[in-house]
Formats: structure tokens, sequence, C-alpha cells
């Protein structure tokens, strides 16, 4: 897995150098990529910060996009050096995230010392961590009858949710793990949820469990109740 990591990670920086040249500031993996619990569902997050961008840079990003896309990555973030430095209040969450956790591929450190406004912080998890919450239910709406479906949606959302975790332990002024299990764990002390769905649901994205040994019906159940204790804790942090 890491192999495969290190090739598509030097090829995007090959590319990357020749499509934009002078004008890349910077080009930065983040997120799990850039750690060692990479896994085969998680994405690779990546930071692209170029001096100017016009409809000039945007069709040379084009190819390069739709490439990194075809690997079944999200598309980079692409922003100017500017819009970094004053955008950070509107995306406290990513900006957090990138500035605990990245790994310079090309160009400058522009996150380690980035100095990020907080002032929408707590308003922005707790609008995530409702959006996906209300996204869940929405999507196992339609596959609750399929066991598969609903333990595959599932598995699928555990990280976003443990992510946003992490935050609502930040806001609350608690240690905030990196690690999956070690913020589930956090979780479980700090705000009393049961990790035991979170466990359960990184088991399979692991495959140290197969599917047919997990009841679908009564994870998820526990599973949202989780979630909703969740959205109840950051509802009640200082606003």
């Amino acid at each position: 897995m890491r192999k495969e990591l290190e090739k598509r990670c030097s090829e995007l920086t090959q590319r990357a150098a020749k499509t934009f040249g002078d004008s890349l500031v910077s080009l930065i993996l983040y997120g799990s990529g850039a750690r060692t619990d990479h896994d085969q569902f998680s994405d690779l997050n990546i930071l692209c910060v170029l001096r100017h961008l016009s409809p000039r840079e945007l069709a040379l990003a084009e190819p390069l996009f739709r490439w990194w896309r075809s690997l079944d990555n999200p598309a980079p973030l692409l922003l100017t050096l500017d819009e970094v430095r004053s955008s950070t209040d509107c995306f406290p969450i990513e900006f957090h995230d990138i500035q605990e956790v990245h790994r310079i591929l090309a160009g400058d450190d522009i996150v380690s010392n980035l100095a990020i406004d907080d002032v929408f912080y707590r308003g922005r998890v707790e609008f995530e961590v409702r959006s996906k919450q209300l996204r869940l239910r929405q999507r196992a709406a339609g596959v609750l009858p399929d066991p598969e479906l609903l333990l595959k949606l599932m598995s699928e959302s555990v990280s976003t949710f443990l992510t946003l975790g992490r935050h609502v332990l930040r806001l609350a002024g608690h240690p905030a793990p990196h690690a999956k299990r070690d913020i589930a764990a956090a979780l479980s002390q700090t705000f009393g949820l049961d990790p035991t769905p979170f466990y359960t649901l990184l088991d399979l994205r692991e495959n140290k469990v197969k599917t047919r040994n997990v009841d679908s019906s009564q994870t998820f159940a526990l599973y949202l109740q989780q979630i909703e204790s969740l959205v109840a804790s950051v509802d009640r942090l200082e606003k």
C-alpha cells in the first residue's frame, strides 16, 4: 500500500511541476495518506497552491486533475497563496487537518506556521457533523434491506465521523489523537460514546472481520445512536 502511495505521489509531483512550472508554490499531501494508517478506503488528499489562478491555469490543470481522479482520488484543492492566507476562517477544519498532518511533495511549506482563524470553527464542526448525519440517514433509507450495502455505507462513513469527532475533542480542550481507534476510545472516555460500532466498522475496513459475521441492523442502530451523541456533544460546547 505504501509503495503504491509513494509511486502515485512521485508521479503527481512530476506532472504538477511540468504543468505549472514556476507558478507552483506548494504541493501538499494531507490526511491519512500522510500518516501510517492509510488503507484502501482512504483518499489521497492534495492541496495545490499556485501564485496565480486564472482560466489559463485551470485549463492547464484539467488533464492533470482528470488523471488524478482516474486513480480514484478526489481532485486536489486548488488555491492561490493569498487565498490560503485569507480563507482559514471559512475552512478551519480543513486547515487544522492540513496543518497537523501534512507532507510537502514540492515547493514551500506554507502551512506549518499558518495562522488559522477559529472564529467559526465550532459552528463549522457542528454543521459538518449534522450534515453527515443527515446524509447517512438519507442513504441508509435506500439500502436498509441489503445488509452488505448497509455495512458498506457505514464502513465508508466511519472515517469521516471519527475525523469530525477529533475536532469535537479538540474544541472541548481534550487531546485529539489521529489514529482512528484512538479517536473512538477518546470519544468514549470524554463524551461517553460507545466505541463498539466504530471498532466493528474499522475491522470491516481492515478486513479483520467478514460481513457475514456482522449484524448489520444491530450495528447500524448502535452506530446511529453514537452519531446522535456526537451531535449532542458538539451542540453543548460553548458558542
